[in-house]
């Protein structure tokens, strides 16, 4: 396999909090890679690292991109996005006052083509530009299942299908890699169900490499290849999800006992 993104002794102190302690990761193409851990283990922190919101304390965050490695530790969000990584949040982010179909099309920005005098005069490359962008937002929308709520405003959506909609406005950038913070947080076990689905069926689609984190260990457990475990910032178990179950210190982990 080849591999995607390596990230070696990352560090983030805030103050005299060491929130990430030495993590190291190898993510290859590809893979459905779950992230897990107790409450305050620093799985978001690290994901805030991942993705540029905040700037390491030391250690490299390696993407590879065409045959080339990349050190994009420290590099603002937007700069990590052009290469091809997205995310969702643990707190759902959508444009509210915007509609569904509206929240797609404002994250494909990086991928029209036209510049701004073409769109001052309306060009011909304009509409084609914009036409394009509406089916692929609309194609994205019928791939979560929110299209024919298009035209309804993000906020007056249930909490299942916002979560859903995040994840379009993240495949919309067509990213590399998708990182997942806790997609199914706040979900019945039907929606958890398919949002399970889902998450197999957009990796195979567009081959993403996805890095989800959840509390739900039924998800994690079916359909994450391998798995990564924190624990007070420290990466503590890496393995299958057969090989995680059965490893002491992780199930310790989870009961607050000593390790």
């Amino acid at each position: 396999m080849k591999t995607i993104l390596n990230v070696k002794n990352l560090t983030k102190n805030f103050g005299g909090l060491c929130a990430v302690s030495n993590v190291s990761m190898t993510i290859n193409e590809g893979e459905l890679i779950g992230l897990i851990g107790p409450n305050g283990a620093g799985k978001t922190t690290l994901f805030n690292l991942l993705t540029g919101v905040y700037e390491p304390s030391s250690g490299l965050i390696e993407l590879m991109d065409q045959n080339k490695s990349i050190q994009i530790g420290g590099l603002k969000p937007y700069k990590i996005t052009n290469l091809g990584v997205a995310r969702t949040f643990q707190n759902i982010r959508l444009f509210k006052s915007m509609t569904v179909l509206e929240n797609v099309k404002v994250a494909m920005h990086k991928n029209i083509r036209y510049g701004t005098l073409a769109a001052i005069l309306r060009l011909p490359t304009y509409y084609k530009e914009e036409k394009w962008v509406e089916e692929k937002a609309e194609e994205l929308l019928k791939e979560v299942g929110l299209y024919s709520l298009r035209n309804e405003l993000a906020t007056n959506l249930p909490y299942g299908k916002q979560r859903r909609l995040e994840i379009a406005r993240a495949l919309a950038i067509q990213p590399k890699i998708l990182y997942l913070d806790e997609p199914a947080a706040g979900m019945n076990p039907q929606e958890t169900k398919e949002l399970t689905e889902l998450i197999d069926h957009i990796r195979e689609k567009y081959k993403l490499t996805v890095i989800l984190i959840e509390h739900d260990m039924s998800l994690v457990m079916k359909i994450c290849e391998r798995i990564y475990v924190l624990n007070y910032g420290k990466m503590i178990a890496n393995g299958t999800p057969e090989e995680i179950k059965q490893n002491e210190f992780v199930v310790k982990a989870y009961l607050g006992e000593e390790i």
